[in-house]
């Protein structure tokens, strides 16, 4: 199979300070996926086990179980006991915080990783990284004369200058602007179509991994959670952890599905004391499910004198605060009758034009075609 395929456990142990003295397991990573010669993006929060992951492909770490191949090559087998070193894996890693030789410049940077070839090509192989990551010119720089994203670029040069099957790139992106990371995002991914290897990126943001990935695989205490492409995952999440990673903050779990044999299309959820219709989904449903929706897809509606509030899915609410997140404002709003709280995303202009502030009240509608249940 071309690409990647990832079965393992890795363990972690701690000290139990009690009587026993024993140990007990800290953390448990079990990690399934496979990818092929794509833009893999793996996503979750820090401490679910996406470095720990990209360290045992690379053979920094040695898992207790399981299998790696890259490009139909065992990397790593358990029970045939093979575990390659890091030098005889044909794999580039750029780390967060890039790991450039300080003492060394762009090219010699560069060409570290380059062996066995004659000056001469490892001059003209230096030549192409330099071409292909739009860094000509600065060869004979050191690091300390680099701003954050030609560092990047250069580690990024480095780690692809001795043709790889796989790059691997721990947040490549995290220390530096919002305006650098767009046209790095962008170049990462014509490096990939031009160059047709696997690339496991991992990210903290959920925006940057959407955007750039060909494939997400959600990671969450340490297992894959879900993988699919970002429209799979991001409108239909399997459950509240990666509905809540993929921006559903309003998530309302167990609620209870009533179906009307007249209501083809809707159902009805009840959650406690809240319920709401919806549109059926198309995958077979359970008596017991859970539903979310985002804050840009909750509407806020200015309450007009004393009228009597009617309406599909339409709720009396209390502004309770209200965040500014630069060009949108995040409402915190208590529903009046049912004691529940929900975050509504709101762009500025619409929102300077309701004339909404904290402690006023409103109505809040939740749509139902935007409903997502899981």
């Amino acid at each position: 199979m071309v690409g990647i395929r990832v079965d393992i456990r890795k363990r972690y142990y701690r000290k139990n300070d009690d009587k026993k003295r024993g140990i007990e397991p800290a953390f448990t990573l079990d990690a399934k996926f496979d990818a092929g010669n794509e833009l893999v993006v793996l996503f979750g929060r820090s401490g679910c086990g996406k470095t720990t992951t990209l360290q045992c492909i690379a053979g920094l770490l040695e898992p207790n179980g399981g299998k790696i191949t890259v490009n139909g090559k065992v990397y790593f087998d358990c029970h045939k006991r093979i575990n390659l070193p890091v030098q005889q894996r044909s794999l580039g890693y750029v780390f967060q915080n890039y790991a450039l030789f300080p003492h060394m410049d762009v090219k010699k940077n560069i060409a570290y990783g380059l062996k066995g070839l004659s000056k001469d090509e490892k001059r003209t192989r230096v030549q192409e990284m330099l071409h292909l990551l739009h860094i000509e010119g600065l060869e004979d720089n050191y690091p300390a004369q680099l701003s954050g994203g030609q560092k990047q670029r250069v580690a990024l040069a480095r780690a692809l200058a001795p043709k790889p099957d796989i790059l691997l790139l721990d947040e490549p992106f995290s220390a530096l602007d919002m305006v650098v990371r767009m046209k790095l995002r962008e170049m990462i991914r014509q490096i990939q179509r031009e160059l047709n290897i696997t690339i496991l990126f991992i990210t903290h943001n959920h925006v940057e991994a959407f955007t750039i990935a060909d494939k997400v695989i959600i990671f969450h205490n340490g297992s894959v959670q879900q993988t699919g492409t970002p429209e799979e995952v991001f409108y239909h999440p399997n459950n509240s952890h990666v509905a809540e990673l993929v921006g559903l903050s309003n998530i309302f779990e167990d609620a209870i599905v009533h179906e009307d044999k007249e209501m083809h299309k809707t159902l009805m959820l009840k959650c406690g004391d809240l319920q709401v219709v919806a549109n059926k989904p198309e995958n077979k449903l359970t008596k017991r499910v859970s539903w979310g929706i985002r804050p840009e897809n909750l509407l806020i509606l200015p309450l007009q004198g004393n009228c009597c509030i009617q309406g599909e899915n339409l709720f009396h609410a209390h502004v309770k605060s209200v965040v500014n997140k630069g060009a949108s404002k995040v409402l915190v709003l208590k529903i009046a009758e049912h004691r529940r709280l929900l975050m509504a995303e709101i762009a500025n202009h619409p929102f300077e034009e309701m004339e909404i502030e904290t402690g006023d009240e409103c109505l809040a509608k939740i749509q139902r075609n935007k409903i997502v249940i899981f």
